[in-house]
């Protein structure tokens, strides 16, 4: 509970709660960090290392996340300790539990995260209906299948290469973690003229100096099976996708890849962070200091809940795209000129935007 406390500041969190059903077998934690901006939106993630101090830390970044994005909601996480590969009939039986758990928790409105998707957010729909990332049969705008967080992504790495001044035709991009997120921002980057020159999951590293197939790994994917399994292609670890020279590096699975250890070993121009606290601070501020342009978590990785947003409040598939296009663009473009012109990080000048942002959303709200 100290670790906790250690987490909390005047901005939150404002709420933690343990969850525990022996008959399922059930263990969760939904942290709400901050409602100043309206009711917090934030995923549900399924993993068996998940910890109470990660649901705080993500919360926080949704908290800032929805603030960067201007959306009238604040920031929530959720973590249940299971494995997402459990039987379908078990895991539907878990989440259907944690729905019912968190019925009264009206502050918090969940949805998709890792080790979750739109099916286990119509689950938690049919229990209390409350969700977002819902399939389309429910009315949902399902964002993992178009590639809602991949799609603002890109948007984001177009606005960073033009004020580098880096010629996407031909750029190198390797992508850590090549799920949900990290597929489609490969997809829409090839589309640019990228080559995807490495891609990695929980089995290892696939990589090739003169480009990957970006559709064939696509398609192992969705077949159930790893990078690893592409043919013609260099193999090696998880880790080995750290030391391939790039020009934009995009971490797209867990917390803490990249950090004091390992910084040292990355090899390129832009860090796209698909992932929720995918980097440490340390090793954003080694990177920075080398000349490396870091596009912080929450502002270029919100495609995803501006789009459970536009869903939320009635939008279309047509309404939530071309949001996370503007929204995405403009506040890539703004936290690169405060860096520039403040000579701060640009975590410094997105977390300052985004605060901002939550300070005069507060000034409003009652006290009790």
């Amino acid at each position: 509970m100290e670790d906790m406390f250690r987490l909390a500041d005047d901005l939150g969190p404002a709420k933690i709660v343990h969850i525990s059903s022996c008959q399922v077998g059930l263990r969760a934690v939904v942290a709400v960090d901050n409602t100043a901006c309206g009711p917090a939106i934030g995923g549900v993630r399924m993993a068996p290392d998940v910890s109470a101090e990660e649901a705080c830390r993500l919360a926080r970044a949704m908290t800032l996340k929805n603030a960067a994005a201007g959306l009238p909601h604040g920031g929530g996480k959720s973590v249940i300790f299971a494995d997402p590969k459990m039987a379908a009939l078990e895991k539907e039986k878990l989440v259907r539990a944690f729905a019912i758990a968190i019925a009264d928790l009206m502050e918090y409105i969940p949805g998709p995260d890792m080790g979750t998707d739109e099916l286990a957010m119509g689950w938690v729909y049919d229990e209390i209906g409350r969700a977002v990332g819902l399939p389309r049969e429910l009315g949902g705008i399902p964002l993992d299948e178009l590639g809602a967080t991949g799609f603002g992504l890109a948007a984001a790495v177009d606005v960073a290469a033009k004020a580098i001044k880096l010629d996407l035709q031909g750029a190198r991009i390797s992508v850590q973690g090549f799920g949900a997120v990290g597929k489609h921002a490969a997809r829409l980057l090839a589309q640019r003229g990228c080559v995807l020159v490495a891609a990695s999951d929980s089995s290892g590293t696939v990589h090739s100096t003169s480009g990957l197939d970006v559709g064939a790994l696509i398609a192992l994917k969705e077949a159930g099976k790893s990078v690893i399994d592409l043919p013609n292609a260099n193999k090696g670890t998880i880790n080995d996708i750290i030391g391939l020279p790039c020009d934009i590096w995009i971490p797209a699975a867990r917390p803490d890849v990249l950090n004091k250890d390992n910084e040292w070993r990355l090899k390129t121009k832009i860090v796209a962070e698909g992932a929720n606290i995918p980097c440490t601070l340390e090793a954003e501020m080694a990177l920075e200091a080398r000349g490396v342009l870091i596009l912080p978590d929450f502002v270029v990785n919100a495609g995803g809940v501006i789009c459970a947003a536009t869903e939320y409040h009635g939008g279309s598939e047509t309404t939530a795209f071309a949001a996370i296009d503007e929204k995405i663009r403009r506040n890539t473009t703004l936290l690169i000129e405060k860096s520039r012109r403040e000579r701060v990080s640009t975590r410094e000048a997105a977390v300052e935007i985004a605060t901002e942002r939550i300070w005069n959303a507060q000034r409003v709200r009652r006290w009790r």
